[in-house]
């Protein structure tokens, strides 16, 4: 039997990637200290080395969980695109999300569920991502496959809901469509759907044209 492949992460990453998916699974309050040690494979006295406070390491949790999501975006944002009329002309986080990250990522399940909460990093975290927001929109503006419209703080506030009530309803969601909307078959189906409206509008036919 061959050995089990080497964790290459350093203490302090694999601390911080383990309190992410134990916070995922639970939520912060409901994890202590010992049971992130523990997950880590490293000592209590480890982590306040490295983190100061359980305080401190949901602090970085939540800056790794956004730092993740705004570089996925800009990718998407920055790469060019070979049809403006095919869905993945238009970047969206959940798009980002199912292409980028590994299917047990406990990024989406964390966020949904710091988002839920609410609270001062809650409020934090939406801000940040609305910036990204912005930020998506205008580069889609700026690469000619979306248009602005008459209030862009509104358009990109919708367009970040859009994909945010994606992540908060996922079980749901897969309950109601039997497939996963964050998995490659229910990706594909979800984007095609929602850049058909986007683009059509909801009473437009198949050829965009409106009955």
């Amino acid at each position: 039997m061959g050995s089990l492949p080497a964790d290459d992460r350093t203490a302090r990453a694999r601390i911080r990637d383990e309190a992410l998916r134990l916070f995922a699974e639970r939520g912060a309050d409901a994890v202590t200290m010992r049971d992130i040690a523990a997950a880590a494979g490293v000592s209590p006295a480890l982590l306040i080395r490295h983190y100061g406070s359980k305080d401190g390491l949901v602090a970085a949790v939540d800056d790794h969980v956004v730092a993740t999501l705004e570089a996925l975006l800009t990718e998407a944002t920055s790469r060019p695109s070979d049809d403006a009329l095919e869905p993945s002309a238009v970047p969206t986080l959940v798009d980002s999300l199912a292409t980028h990250l590994p299917a047990d990522s406990p990024i989406p399940a964390y966020l949904s569920r710091l988002l839920t909460a609410g609270g001062t990093v809650a409020s934090a975290v939406f801000a940040q991502l609305y910036g990204i927001s912005r930020t998506a929109l205008d580069a889609m503006v700026a690469g000619g496959v979306a248009d602005a419209g008459a209030d862009p703080a509104v358009r990109a506030a919708v367009l970040m809901a859009n994909d945010l009530a994606v992540l908060m309803l996922r079980p749901r969601l897969t309950e109601v469509l039997g497939v996963d909307p964050l998995e490659h078959d229910g990706m594909s189906r979800w984007a095609a759907e929602v850049f058909a409206i986007y683009r059509n509008g909801l009473r437009a036919g198949p050829e965009g044209e409106t009955p």
